[in-house]
């Protein structure tokens, strides 16, 4: 694969919008109708609160909770959807699950709400994935998103800020780090701009490159000698045929 495997659709502006304003949504019901959504909150080892797992990343305490989580989720999806269209709904999917399922394990006996967790996974799978593939267009991307969302490492750790749940952050890094091992992007191959590139180029057969010895010395190469009954380029024995007309001039 190349560059040209990078193609923009609709889903790479859909996808994001639409997943952020169902978040919007769903808060939009929680304080219109006073829903107590928190206890549907992932709740670790309760069965109870295992439902958590998939509902979790869709409740948040608040209009600041739920901002800060808004837009990295913009960006990030866009970028998954992009660069591993074909990736992006497992990624988002296992995520999801397995983030959940590792925080109702690890996690604090309380209720752990947000799409922090998410923002995590898909952080840790595009930075490993980029970095695993070699190609520089994800490298770029990879360093970009650290550029951008580097500091979130520190909050993995507990004790940092008691207000958050480190423990669903710490899940979704794990979580992100593995699917990116699980799941496999093509090979991709830079474009070929040079003849050299090319996997059939025989640099004895190239008149540039025979103008080098085998130790890298410049040397000229010899003028072939023409063969007899050759005629050189410089003369030709094609007959030319000119033809002269004679006007008169306009004053007589």
């Amino acid at each position: 694969m190349n560059d040209k495997d990078f193609k923009f659709s609709t889903a790479v502006v859909g996808l994001p919008v639409f997943f952020v304003l169902f978040l919007w949504i769903i808060y939009w019901f929680q304080i219109r109708f006073d829903f107590d959504f928190y206890q549907n909150g992932i709740y670790p080892r309760d069965f109870s609160g295992l439902q958590g797992v998939l509902f979790s990343p869709f409740i948040h305490e608040n209009l600041e909770h739920l901002y800060n989580n808004s837009i990295p989720l913009l960006v990030l999806l866009a970028a998954l959807q992009f660069f591993y269209p074909k990736q992006t709904i497992p990624v988002i999917g296992y995520g999801i699950l397995f983030s959940g399922l590792i925080t109702w394990i690890i996690g604090r006996e309380n209720y752990h709400i947000g799409a922090s967790g998410l923002i995590y996974v898909l952080v840790s799978f595009i930075f490993f994935k980029g970095i695993q593939t070699g190609y520089y267009r994800l490298v770029a991307l990879s360093l970009s998103v650290i550029l951008l969302y580097g500091g979130m490492i520190w909050y993995v750790f507990p004790d940092v800020d008691a207000t958050i749940s480190w423990e669903g952050h710490l899940a979704g890094f794990i979580t992100g780090f593995v699917l990116s091992l699980f799941y496999r992007t093509p090979e991709y191959t830079k474009p070929i701009v040079y003849d050299w590139q090319r996997p059939d180029f025989n640099p004895d057969e190239d008149p540039f490159m025979k103008h080098f010895d085998e130790n890298g010395n410049f040397v000229n190469t010899p003028i072939p000698e023409e063969e007899e009954g050759i005629v050189s380029y410089f003369s030709s024995d094609f007959p030319v045929y000119y033809t002269v007309t004679k006007t008169e001039s306009e004053d007589k």
